[in-house]
């Protein structure tokens, strides 16, 4: 990151997508040691867990099938029943488990990228061994703003869900014609998915907050709205273009791999390993990228981090983990 910070601001999509790849040539050592320890890791457990949902998902939907060929209470049927049992469990405790793991996984990912380029902003010498000593300590402050931003999520979808019914259930909406009612649908999904996206880039921008400030949890996300300001078409770019990427590769794996021909394993593992790498990569970039529109927004407020107090912070990290004080980041008006 060579620009001065009041030219930061002006960075666009493309310039923003252009200073990623130059942060990832300039320090592929230590980004390639983060994918392979980190963010391989998690891709992996992310379409491992669309193919074992698959298996374990279609063995419940046979068994509901069988289930209806024998007369309720006979032997068979209750032998089924049972086995529908087990095998609802183990889809929801698989289901648990990977979540917590991705979490997890996610958090430190996001943790290890926001330090390194922290470092490389501040032009401090980092390796592998200190990014991993300094990731378990910040992913906790990550992990509290990861719950706030689910709680955001959950009352804003159970909100939009109170909406969608108490309109549905309106007097004459039933009356309604299949094209027309599709097109409401379509209508109402608009404003949905609009706040999605807005809630969405207000909690990956306080992830970096979260890393590189004395602010995390709903004060990190007080702290991204405010900078988010000004800055919201770039960012929503980002976001969507990262988004649908992400989409992209999970639509390829699930068409080649998961219901792709059964007969021609060879074929469904090499796109297994061309998909898992397109997310790998995938998932680096998005992080960094949105590390980039952290820098952007502060230089579009005019707040300028003092690099050589965010330098003494990061050596820091090192040694037992201390939040970035207020004195440490000296807001500066141009």
């Amino acid at each position: 990151m060579d620009k001065e910070q009041d030219e930061i601001q002006f960075l666009g999509f493309f310039g923003i997508l252009k200073e990623s790849c130059t942060i990832v040539s300039s320090w592929r050592k230590i980004f390639t040691q983060i994918t392979i320890f980190l963010i391989l890791p998690l891709s992996f457990i992310y379409l491992a867990h669309i193919q074992i949902s698959k298996i374990i998902f279609s063995q419940i939907v046979h068994n509901e099938f069988m289930l209806l060929n024998f007369s309720k209470g006979s032997k068979s049927y209750n032998k089924i029943d049972n086995t529908l049992t087990t095998e609802w469990m183990t889809f929801w405790l698989f289901k648990i488990g990977y979540l917590l793991f991705f979490v997890i996984l996610s958090l430190l990912s996001t943790s290890a990228v926001v330090y390194t380029i922290a470092c490389i902003y501040t032009a401090k010498e980092t390796t592998l061994n200190k990014v991993l000593s300094v990731v378990p300590k910040v992913w906790k402050r990550l992990m509290i703003t990861f719950t706030w931003n689910f709680v955001f999520i959950f009352v804003y979808n159970f909100v939009c869900i109170l909406i969608f019914f108490s309109i549905v259930f309106t007097p004459g909406f039933d009356h309604m014609g299949y094209v027309s009612g599709m097109a409401f649908v379509l209508v109402l999904s608009i404003p949905y998915f609009m706040g999605l996206l807005y809630i969405t880039m207000i909690w990956h921008l306080a992830s970096v907050v979260s890393v590189l400030e004395e602010s995390y949890g709903l004060n990190a996300m007080r702290k991204s709205r405010g900078l988010i300001k000004g800055k919201m078409g770039i960012s929503a770019a980002v976001f969507v273009v990262l988004g649908l990427s992400f989409f992209g590769i999970q639509h390829m794996f699930t068409t080649f791999v998961v219901y792709g021909d059964g007969d021609v394993i060879g074929k469904r593992i090499v796109y297994g390993i061309i998909c898992l790498v397109l997310l790998s990569i995938s998932m680096l970039f998005q992080l960094i990228m949105e590390t980039i529109v952290y820098f952007v927004c502060k230089s579009y407020h005019h707040e300028n981090i003092d690099k050589s107090s965010l330098a003494d912070h990061l050596g820091g990290y090192l040694g037992e983990y201390t939040s970035l004080q207020h004195k440490d980041i000296q807001f500066e008006e141009f």
